[in-house]
């Protein structure tokens, strides 16, 4: 993203722009989060985010970065691999996603300590994780089944009968360089990266 010249469209948040903003200043995959864990590494994110600052469109909705893509408001973007699948396969729109660099979370699943329906909760998520459930999301969204059983048995989307394997965020063609984003360093340092964010938003 920072080779190419153009527009190019960032979500508004600190959270995976700190972390694509050291790798492409040369900080290998498995020590980003080291790095971004220093004041230093904060700094060397801020400084290379600058160094495109003016040619950045800011969005907030998923749904945005696609349609910006569409509409030639920017050359680029980063986004979430559902939509953007939207808008190549079923909207039939010009774009395709690069993956090499891409930045992979898990959404996890909880259950509320105290609820008094425990065992009604236990049953959702014994549900909600089961590789099928998975499976019949897998076949309607490009977003990768968690249990590695119900991976290879994602085939084709419902809708329009594209093969979805080249669409998965997990499949092997396309998570040689991938990132795992670290929910854990977010709930440490969010507060205050956010805060740096938006000071460096406003400057």
């Amino acid at each position: 993203m920072w080779n190419f010249p153009g527009r190019r469209g960032l979500r508004r948040v600190p959270h995976v722009n700190m972390e694509l903003a050291l790798i492409a200043d040369g900080v290998p995959f498995e020590e980003v989060y080291d790095v971004l864990n220093t004041r230093d590494g904060v700094a060397r994110a801020f400084a290379k985010l600058e160094s495109i600052k003016h040619q950045i469109v800011w969005w907030q909705s998923g749904s945005q970065a696609p349609r910006m893509l569409a509409d030639d408001e920017v050359v680029m973007t980063t986004g979430f691999n559902g939509r953007i699948f939207d808008a190549q396969v079923v909207e039939n729109q010009p774009i395709a996603p690069l993956w090499d660099g891409q930045v992979v979370d898990v959404a996890p699943l909880a259950i509320v300590a105290g609820t008094p329906r425990l065992e009604e909760a236990k049953q959702y998520l014994a549900f909600a994780t089961s590789a099928e459930t998975q499976v019949r999301i897998g076949s309607r969204m490009a977003y990768s089944p968690a249990r590695y059983s119900g991976r290879p048995l994602v085939t084709t989307h419902v809708e329009t009968g594209a093969a979805m394997e080249p669409h998965q965020p997990v499949s092997a063609s396309n998570s040689a360089r991938t990132l795992r984003y670290d929910p854990d360093f977010w709930a440490e340092n969010q507060d205050e990266l956010v805060q740096q964010f938006f000071a460096w938003l406003a400057r």
